[in-house]
């Protein structure tokens, strides 16, 4: 297993022990995780908190130069405003823990080319199954619906 994906998986699993969404991230440059995070939307009462923004926001304030030579994990697919920030940023590759139960924007970071690759890590997928089964209501708040 990769160990920078179980991170990540280990902050979803964090988010949802503090009551949230189990979307967890770490943003990984030159084989050290410099930046990790979960969403945190329920716990801050925040609009913009997802596992990526809060990877990126907990790595703070880094050279243009560190953005272009990491990698994102993340165990869903980015939505629009976490595939904005990855290309604001330049980084060049993402990782996706799943994306059966969100499709975010792959297509767009590989279109402006980002290499995206998707594990369809069982783990992942059980987390959110779960999250969803239990609070359908939360989640579509979060996805906009």
């Amino acid at each position: 297993m990769d160990p920078f994906m179980q991170a990540a998986i280990d902050e979803a699993r964090q988010g949802l022990e503090e009551g949230g969404i189990p979307i967890g991230s770490v943003l990984v440059h030159r084989g050290r995780i410099i930046g990790r995070g979960h969403n945190r939307r329920v716990q801050k009462g925040s609009a913009t908190l997802h596992g990526e923004m809060d990877a990126l926001e907990n790595a703070g304030r880094l050279p243009a130069s560190v953005y272009r030579d990491a990698v994102l994990y993340t165990t869903l697919s980015p939505c629009p405003m976490c595939s904005g920030a990855i290309l604001l940023y330049g980084i060049p590759r993402v990782v996706v823990g799943e994306n059966r139960t969100f499709m975010g924007e792959e297509e767009l970071l590989r279109a402006r080319g980002v290499q995206v690759e998707v594990l369809q890590d069982e783990r992942c997928i059980e987390l959110m199954r779960t999250f969803i089964e239990r609070y359908p209501a939360v989640w579509n708040e979060d996805i906009g619906e």
